[in-house]
Protein backbone atom coordinates (compact mmCIF):
# COMPACT_ATOMS: atom_id res chain seq x y z
CA UNK A 1 0.00 0.00 0.00
CA UNK A 2 0.94 3.30 -0.89
CA UNK A 3 -0.13 6.81 -0.01
CA UNK A 4 0.22 8.80 -3.08
CA UNK A 5 2.66 11.12 -1.63
CA UNK A 6 5.86 10.73 -3.59
CA UNK A 7 9.17 11.28 -1.81
CA UNK A 8 11.50 11.90 -4.65
CA UNK A 9 12.33 11.16 -8.26
CA UNK A 10 14.21 8.54 -9.82
CA UNK A 11 15.58 8.03 -13.02
CA UNK A 12 16.51 4.60 -15.27
CA UNK A 13 19.85 4.18 -15.62
CA UNK A 14 19.19 0.58 -17.75
CA UNK A 15 16.67 -1.80 -19.36
CA UNK A 16 17.68 -5.11 -20.23
CA UNK A 17 15.44 -7.79 -21.67
CA UNK A 18 15.84 -10.79 -19.37
CA UNK A 19 12.52 -12.90 -20.06
CA UNK A 20 10.89 -9.80 -18.24
CA UNK A 21 12.31 -6.94 -18.55
CA UNK A 22 15.45 -5.61 -15.59
CA UNK A 23 15.21 -1.89 -15.14
CA UNK A 24 17.63 0.15 -12.69
CA UNK A 25 16.89 2.83 -11.62
CA UNK A 26 18.54 5.71 -9.96
CA UNK A 27 17.44 7.51 -5.99
CA UNK A 28 18.37 9.16 -3.33
CA UNK A 29 17.67 6.98 -1.01
CA UNK A 30 19.44 5.11 1.47
CA UNK A 31 20.40 1.30 0.32
CA UNK A 32 20.16 -0.44 3.40
CA UNK A 33 16.70 0.56 3.60
CA UNK A 34 15.61 -0.87 1.11
CA UNK A 35 15.20 -4.38 1.43
CA UNK A 36 15.36 -6.86 -1.20
CA UNK A 37 11.77 -7.98 -1.64
CA UNK A 38 10.28 -4.60 -0.50
CA UNK A 39 7.53 -2.69 -2.73
CA UNK A 40 8.43 0.76 -4.28
CA UNK A 41 6.11 2.23 -6.48
CA UNK A 42 7.60 3.93 -9.45
CA UNK A 43 5.30 6.46 -10.96
CA UNK A 44 2.35 4.81 -9.85
CA UNK A 45 3.25 1.21 -10.37
CA UNK A 46 4.32 -1.05 -7.40
CA UNK A 47 7.20 -3.03 -8.47
CA UNK A 48 9.19 -5.41 -6.31
CA UNK A 49 13.19 -4.36 -5.41
CA UNK A 50 15.42 -7.62 -6.56
CA UNK A 51 18.71 -5.76 -6.03
CA UNK A 52 19.85 -2.47 -4.42
CA UNK A 53 23.23 -0.65 -3.84
CA UNK A 54 25.07 2.46 -4.01
CA UNK A 55 25.57 4.92 -1.31
CA UNK A 56 22.55 7.05 0.93
CA UNK A 57 21.99 9.95 -1.62
CA UNK A 58 23.41 7.99 -4.49
CA UNK A 59 21.68 4.67 -4.86
CA UNK A 60 20.16 2.78 -6.89
CA UNK A 61 17.49 -0.50 -7.00
CA UNK A 62 16.45 -3.35 -9.68
CA UNK A 63 13.08 -4.35 -10.52
CA UNK A 64 11.94 -6.78 -12.65
CA UNK A 65 8.88 -5.54 -15.12
CA UNK A 66 6.39 -8.15 -16.80
CA UNK A 67 5.18 -7.86 -20.19
CA UNK A 68 2.15 -8.02 -18.95
CA UNK A 69 3.04 -4.76 -16.43
CA UNK A 70 4.40 -2.83 -19.66
CA UNK A 71 1.11 -3.32 -21.58
CA UNK A 72 -1.18 -1.65 -18.85
CA UNK A 73 0.93 1.38 -18.63
CA UNK A 74 2.65 4.36 -19.90
CA UNK A 75 4.24 3.50 -23.93
CA UNK A 76 7.67 4.28 -23.39
CA UNK A 77 7.73 5.09 -19.75
CA UNK A 78 10.48 1.77 -19.05
CA UNK A 79 13.18 2.90 -21.40
CA UNK A 80 16.48 4.18 -20.14
CA UNK A 81 16.90 8.22 -18.85
CA UNK A 82 13.09 8.13 -17.80
CA UNK A 83 12.08 9.63 -14.74
CA UNK A 84 9.96 8.31 -12.42
CA UNK A 85 8.10 9.60 -9.53
CA UNK A 86 9.22 7.07 -6.65
CA UNK A 87 7.57 6.42 -3.14
CA UNK A 88 8.29 3.51 -0.62
CA UNK A 89 5.42 1.34 0.60
CA UNK A 90 3.41 2.59 3.26
CA UNK A 91 4.89 1.30 6.95
CA UNK A 92 2.89 0.99 10.15
CA UNK A 93 2.81 4.10 11.72
CA UNK A 94 3.33 6.42 8.99
CA UNK A 95 1.47 9.29 8.04
CA UNK A 96 -1.47 9.20 5.95
CA UNK A 97 -1.21 12.07 3.63
CA UNK A 98 -2.79 11.20 0.67
CA UNK A 99 -4.78 8.45 0.13
CA UNK A 100 -5.12 4.52 0.20
CA UNK A 101 -3.19 4.06 -3.23
CA UNK A 102 -2.21 0.08 -4.31
CA UNK A 103 0.30 1.19 -7.29
CA UNK A 104 -2.17 -0.87 -9.78
CA UNK A 105 -2.30 1.16 -12.91
CA UNK A 106 -6.32 0.77 -14.16
CA UNK A 107 -5.71 3.03 -17.05
CA UNK A 108 -3.57 5.16 -19.18
CA UNK A 109 -5.12 8.71 -19.94
CA UNK A 110 -4.26 11.87 -21.53
CA UNK A 111 -3.79 15.43 -20.94
CA UNK A 112 -5.67 17.31 -23.17
CA UNK A 113 -5.11 20.91 -22.21
CA UNK A 114 -2.82 22.86 -19.76
CA UNK A 115 -3.17 26.23 -18.69
CA UNK A 116 -2.10 28.30 -15.82
CA UNK A 117 -3.36 29.59 -12.65
CA UNK A 118 -2.27 32.20 -10.80
CA UNK A 119 1.18 30.60 -9.64
CA UNK A 120 -0.49 26.87 -10.37
CA UNK A 121 -1.20 24.26 -13.30
CA UNK A 122 -3.94 23.57 -14.05
CA UNK A 123 -4.61 20.18 -15.99
CA UNK A 124 -7.31 18.52 -18.15
CA UNK A 125 -7.34 15.09 -18.56
CA UNK A 126 -8.90 12.34 -20.60
CA UNK A 127 -9.72 8.61 -19.23
CA UNK A 128 -11.55 6.48 -21.01
CA UNK A 129 -15.12 5.20 -20.69
CA UNK A 130 -14.35 2.50 -18.57
CA UNK A 131 -12.95 4.97 -15.25
CA UNK A 132 -15.91 7.59 -15.61
CA UNK A 133 -17.53 5.99 -13.19
CA UNK A 134 -15.21 5.84 -10.79
CA UNK A 135 -14.05 9.81 -10.94
CA UNK A 136 -15.89 12.21 -9.07
CA UNK A 137 -15.40 16.07 -8.38
CA UNK A 138 -13.45 16.46 -4.88
CA UNK A 139 -12.42 12.56 -5.09
CA UNK A 140 -9.16 11.42 -5.09
CA UNK A 141 -7.75 9.62 -8.43
CA UNK A 142 -3.90 9.35 -8.45
CA UNK A 143 -1.65 10.64 -11.45
CA UNK A 144 1.84 8.79 -12.47
CA UNK A 145 1.95 7.68 -8.74
CA UNK A 146 1.08 11.03 -7.08
CA UNK A 147 -2.44 11.48 -5.05
CA UNK A 148 -4.03 14.48 -6.66
CA UNK A 149 -7.97 15.96 -5.63
CA UNK A 150 -10.37 15.82 -8.75
CA UNK A 151 -11.70 19.73 -9.10
CA UNK A 152 -14.07 18.97 -12.10
CA UNK A 153 -16.16 16.34 -14.27
CA UNK A 154 -17.24 16.37 -17.71
CA UNK A 155 -18.55 13.25 -19.18
CA UNK A 156 -17.85 13.14 -23.18
CA UNK A 157 -20.15 12.04 -26.14
CA UNK A 158 -18.03 8.68 -26.39
CA UNK A 159 -18.11 7.67 -22.93
CA UNK A 160 -15.10 8.74 -22.15
CA UNK A 161 -14.44 11.26 -19.39
CA UNK A 162 -12.24 14.93 -18.53
CA UNK A 163 -11.75 15.78 -15.49
CA UNK A 164 -9.53 18.77 -14.22
CA UNK A 165 -6.73 19.04 -11.82
CA UNK A 166 -4.48 21.77 -9.72
CA UNK A 167 -0.92 21.59 -9.82
CA UNK A 168 0.64 23.17 -6.94
CA UNK A 169 4.42 24.78 -7.64
CA UNK A 170 5.60 22.44 -5.15
CA UNK A 171 3.79 19.10 -6.43
CA UNK A 172 5.28 20.15 -9.96
CA UNK A 173 8.32 21.11 -8.74
CA UNK A 174 9.02 17.08 -6.68
CA UNK A 175 7.34 15.41 -9.50
CA UNK A 176 7.10 14.17 -13.24
CA UNK A 177 3.74 16.78 -13.31
CA UNK A 178 5.49 19.94 -14.09
CA UNK A 179 6.69 18.69 -17.01
CA UNK A 180 3.38 17.33 -18.87
CA UNK A 181 2.46 18.82 -21.71
CA UNK A 182 -0.80 18.50 -24.33
CA UNK A 183 -0.73 14.97 -25.53
CA UNK A 184 1.20 13.76 -22.37
CA UNK A 185 0.32 10.18 -21.72
CA UNK A 186 -0.20 9.38 -17.84
CA UNK A 187 -0.92 6.04 -15.86
CA UNK A 188 -4.17 6.65 -13.60
CA UNK A 189 -5.46 4.66 -10.45
CA UNK A 190 -9.07 5.00 -9.16
CA UNK A 191 -9.71 5.28 -5.80
CA UNK A 192 -10.20 1.69 -4.05
CA UNK A 193 -13.10 3.19 -2.29
CA UNK A 194 -14.79 4.50 -5.37
CA UNK A 195 -14.04 1.02 -7.33
CA UNK A 196 -16.04 -0.83 -4.31
CA UNK A 197 -18.85 1.51 -3.86
CA UNK A 198 -19.45 1.07 -7.69
CA UNK A 199 -19.43 -2.93 -7.19
CA UNK A 200 -22.32 -2.54 -4.89
CA UNK A 201 -24.41 -0.42 -6.56
CA UNK A 202 -24.00 -2.23 -9.55
CA UNK A 203 -24.90 -5.69 -7.28
CA UNK A 204 -27.72 -3.46 -6.06
CA UNK A 205 -29.19 -2.46 -9.51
Amino acid sequence: MFTGIITALGSIESAEQKGDLRARIACPFDPAKMAIGASIACSGVCLTVVERGGQPGDAWFAVDISGETISCTVPGMWEEGRTLNLEAALRMGDELGGHIVTGHVDAVGSVVETSAIGDSTRLVISAPADLAPYIAAKGSITVDGASLTVNTVEDQPDGAVHFTLNIIPHTAQVTTLGTLVKGSAVNLEIDTMARYLQRMQSLRG
